[in-house]
């Protein structure tokens, strides 16, 4: 079953053939896509394409849910998905648009702004920077226990490099900034994104926190092997994972990461801008993506220097069985968001960015994301 978009006008003869030719676009995307997933076993994908004048959206499935007593999405509603990852280019957003307003600075110490109690060593957590932190060069562990877990808010933190020596992907980095951003403020991350992001992007179903709107429309999260394991309530709000959203709603984002909206130009070419790299994802172990030094990190997003395409913006998300990714081709001004609530869910990266951009091209993203 398929959720897409559809096209309505008066019946002129005109205006039909024009209706026809939109009618097949969409069935070529979907049916395509269906072909994606059924290969590789992947229960439901969602997708945003959009190009100057134009977009495709699609939500297709296809295998029915194996169990009554777990919630099941409606097909014929617009799901809601974990964006695992892409959460933090959401907070990173944020940060920079305070940085804008003067509400933080992102090269003063956090330590000045919010505890480093958890921190193991007090001298070198002294260091660490909103500027550091966004760009992963934190030198932190990527978590000091699951995030999710009762023991993780009194975990200890402890540094795997030293701060600013190497890029090291890090979501309690991202964590132990949100604790900052949260002091700054004086409440919530999810009510600092709402007043940021959410609302001025027309963003209604994102949210860091469950919200009622996602009963009956949240994705349970969807094993290689078909079993699922329903849909995950997080215990706390965390700018490094725990955000819900739509194919409709993140695009809306991706496209404000794209254009600049709602930051200074200084702040989006901070964001946009290769500053920490090449990016290795598992330091100082050397992968053959990694040697061929085509991926790095802005301010809160990943950045490939591409010979097909020119630079790629992007980032992807990663929560064990459900998985999500945006790319960004600014040259092209095109912009693709897509969520998968499968194991596999990375599997088809290539697919997919060929099936939207083109064949000519290749990326180097789905290598870097699954090489081990």
């Amino acid at each position: 079953m398929c959720l897409c978009a559809f096209c309505f006008c008066f019946m002129t003869s005109g205006c039909k053939d024009k209706d026809q030719k939109i009618e097949e676009r969409q069935a070529f995307y979907e049916d395509s896509l269906l072909s994606v997933i059924r290969e590789a076993n992947i229960p439901m994908i969602q997708v945003k394409y959009t190009e100057p004048g134009d977009s495709i959206y699609c939500q297709v499935g296809i295998t029915p849910w194996s169990s009554d007593s777990i919630s099941k999405p409606d097909y014929e509603k617009e799901a809601v998905f974990q964006a695992a990852s892409l959460s933090k280019v959401v907070f990173a957003y944020t940060v920079l648009k305070m940085y804008d307003k003067g509400e933080i600075d992102i090269d003063r110490p956090l330590y000045e702004y919010t505890d480093i109690d958890r921190f193991v060593d007090k001298d070198m957590a002294k260091k660490l920077t909103a500027r550091l932190i966004l760009m992963h060069r934190s030198g932190i562990d990527d978590w000091a226990a699951s995030p999710s877990s009762d023991q993780w808010p009194t975990s200890p933190i402890k540094f795997t490099f030293s701060v600013d020596s190497i890029f090291g992907y890090s979501g309690e980095g991202y964590a132990f900034l949100q604790r900052a951003v949260e002091a700054i403020k004086g409440k919530d991350i999810q009510s600092v994104a709402k007043e940021y992001v959410f609302d001025p992007l027309d963003m209604p179903f994102s949210s860091y926190e469950w919200i009622p709107e996602y009963e009956g429309i949240a994705t349970p999260s969807v094993r290689r092997n078909g079993e699922s394991q329903g849909v995950r309530q997080f215990p706390r709000q965390n700018v490094a994972y725990t955000l819900r959203t739509n194919a409709n709603d993140y695009s809306k984002f991706v496209r404000a990461i794209m254009d600049g909206v709602g930051l200074s130009q200084a702040s989006h070419a901070l964001m946009i801008t290769p500053c920490s790299g090449p990016a290795t994802q598992f330091p100082p172990k050397v992968r053959p993506v990694d040697q061929k030094q085509t991926i790095f990190w802005g301010l809160g997003l990943g950045i490939e220097e591409n010979p097909d395409w020119g630079r790629i913006l992007w980032h992807w998300g990663d929560n064990g069985n459900t998985k999500a990714l945006f790319v960004i081709l600014p040259a092209q001004k095109k912009t693709l968001v897509y969520f998968a609530n499968s194991g596999a869910g990375h599997d088809i990266v290539n697919k997919v960015l060929a099936l939207f951009f083109g064949s000519r091209g290749k990326s180097d993203i789905q290598d870097w994301i699954q090489q081990e």
